[in-house]
């Protein structure tokens, strides 16, 4: 299944893509895509509802971040070793994690805003995860199992603000706009193997990042076994899991970093594809 939120920011209603690309309207078995729907029994349940039984929605509907009430916004950094290298860092010898604010979530297609003070504004493409079942001390090969979903997700980011000044990177990751998530969220029947999806992205109409997931350096059941030695995953959470190369700061000959005014677009294999304009704070 792929469920999505749709409407104005702030009052999105829950629904799912039908097999011919309509929205559905879930709000009459379900609040939102959220909590409870994202556990096994909640995905389980709402696969038994017959998509053409369930009132279409018209228009063109905004649509919003794909899950609602995030709790953590978890993210790996150099997770490609190419990437690693266009960023000048050593290969991880173990992951790096850091976090997102949640105040950073927004649409997939919303502007993305560049911070008044920017002026390093950069891209980056990521395979998005998300959290079906509480996760503490759990294996790799258990790993998966805690999975409810994947989605597409734009790690904007302000290398000025994220490493060049004092403190952690949250503060180069956390602007507001600074993490659209979906079009939808992928229940993980329908994704086989995290570990072979192409994803890409290009602005202005430049292909800037070409990659696949198999390149990672630790893969998607490394990562959340490993976070769950540190941390409780709970239901909801989001981990997103490194870019590949083509970032703005690993352009040459020299790099390359947003302005308002320019567009985004950017996709992961089966997940859908996000496309953003961005705009001055």
């Amino acid at each position: 299944m792929k469920l999505l939120r749709y409407g104005p920011l702030g009052n999105e209603k829950p629904g799912l893509l039908d097999d011919v690309g309509n929205i559905r309207d879930l709000s009459g078995i379900v609040t939102d895509i959220a909590g409870d729907v994202l556990t096994d029994a909640g995905i389980k349940k709402l696969a038994t509802v017959d998509p053409l039984s369930l009132p279409l929605v018209g228009g063109t509907p905004r649509i919003g971040p794909c899950v609602g009430g995030i709790g953590k916004f978890v993210c790996i950094g150099l997770n490609y070793s190419d990437h690693a290298a266009e960023a000048g860092q050593p290969v991880p010898t173990e992951p790096i994690v850091f976090m997102k604010a949640t105040s950073a979530v927004c649409g997939p297609n919303d502007n993305i805003e560049i911070p008044r003070t920017s002026k390093k504004t950069d891209w980056e493409v990521e395979l998005g995860v998300v959290i079906g079942k509480r996760a503490k001390y759990v294996t790799e090969e258990e790993a998966l199992r805690h999975v409810a979903g994947y989605c597409t997700v734009n790690d904007v980011s302000e290398r000025h603000f994220q490493s060049e000044r004092l403190g952690q990177w949250t503060k180069g990751k956390s602007h507001d706009t600074f993490g659209p998530i979906g079009p939808w969220l992928v229940t993980r029947d329908e994704v086989p193997d995290p570990q072979n999806l192409d994803l890409w992205l290009e602005v202005d109409g430049v292909r800037r990042q070409n990659g696949n997931t198999g390149t990672m350096i630790f893969g998607v059941a490394t990562i959340i076994s490993y976070l769950s030695q540190f941390m409780t995953l709970n239901v909801g959470d989001v981990i997103t899991t490194g870019t590949p190369p083509g970032v703005g700061m690993g352009q040459k000959p020299e790099p390359i970093f947003l302005k308002p005014g320019q567009v985004l677009e950017l996709a992961v294999e089966g997940l859908g594809t996000q496309v953003q304009t961005t705009i001055q704070a």
